[in-house]
């Protein structure tokens, strides 16, 4: 999980406690309204929400390259998916943000986070459920060029993970992603002493987060989604079947071992998140309740525009 509570806010909601690790969730065809739930969940802003559907049509569209036809059908279901989002959701995040203004000020535990992360990712399921009848009608769309495109697209993210996270020594990794924790935790709760630096680090360290699987599993995410394309073009009275049965399998990985591996990121996500919130001073403390507090009514403002 991020070290910041903006941060943190932004794993919880798009419900993996690495933000890398986010990417398998997301990068995929036909996922498209899904990452646009998450876009706009973790950006909370009101220029950026608004513009959330045309960002994630041009995500799909760089992704696959859409036709005229496709062009329109994704947009007419971005468009219906984000209606429903700012009328059904928003207001819900807005009360958990509500909530987490008045646990700012306090220590909090690491199970009180992973409560939290639970009640997030409870809220992402149902954005994967609304998804499933429009990612279903686009994967019975997409050609055999367009599946190739993606895998492109595919392989250029693979390229990106592995730059950040398997090139170099461990301690080099060590240090890109301490340098990287350090700059989100500094946006947010501003300058972070030596102590709360080594506390990143050593909390770093700890981690059992292991590029190399987690590589592989992205792997397996990537091939599980070509292969549910086909099989739904197969069989398109099943299509929503199978577009169901992906999102479980993006939830609970079928691979031995991984839920074990996935659920010990969370809980060393937790521990990671509150042991730095427990470092904080007064000062940086109210800074996240008054960041908060803008996020919630910017989630209000929005909910409220029809």
């Amino acid at each position: 999980m991020n070290t910041s509570f903006r941060d943190g806010l932004r794993s919880v909601l798009a419900g993996q406690p690495q933000r890398r690790i986010i990417a398998p969730r997301v990068r995929r065809a036909g996922a498209v309204l899904v990452l646009a739930f998450v876009l706009a969940a973790c950006t909370a802003t009101r220029l950026a929400y608004n513009q959330a559907p045309t960002l994630s049509y041009w995500w799909i569209d760089r992704h696959v390259g859409l036709n005229d036809a496709q062009s329109v059908q994704t947009r007419l279901d971005l468009d219906s998916f984000f209606q429903w989002h700012r009328s059904q959701e928003l207001p819900a995040y807005a009360g958990l943000l509500r909530q987490w203004q008045f646990m700012a000020p306090d220590r909090v535990t690491p199970a009180q986070i992973c409560a939290e992360f639970e009640q997030v990712r409870a809220r992402l399921d149902r954005a994967a459920a609304e998804a499933v009848e429009p990612l279903a009608r686009l994967a019975l769309q997409l050609s055999p060029t367009q599946l190739d495109n993606l895998q492109q697209r595919q392989a250029r993210t693979n390229e990106e993970f592995e730059r950040d996270f398997l090139r170099g020594s461990p301690a080099q990794r060590l240090e890109r992603r301490l340098e990287k924790a350090v700059s989100r935790s500094e946006s947010f709760y501003g300058p972070l002493s030596p102590e709360q630096r080594a506390l990143l680090r050593a909390q770093l360290q700890a981690s059992p987060f292991d590029p190399q699987r987690t590589q592989a599993e992205r792997l397996r995410r990537q091939a599980d989604l070509l292969q549910t394309v086909r099989n739904a073009q197969a069989e398109p009275q099943k299509a929503e079947q199978f577009v169901r049965e992906h999102l479980a399998r993006l939830r609970q990985s079928p691979t031995p071992g991984y839920e074990a591996y996935s659920q010990a990121l969370v809980q060393q996500g937790c521990t990671q998140f509150a042991a730095l919130h427990n470092s904080s001073t007064a000062e940086q403390r109210a800074s996240v309740v008054g960041a908060l507090q803008g996020y919630e009514n910017d989630l209000r403002t929005l909910s409220a525009q029809r």
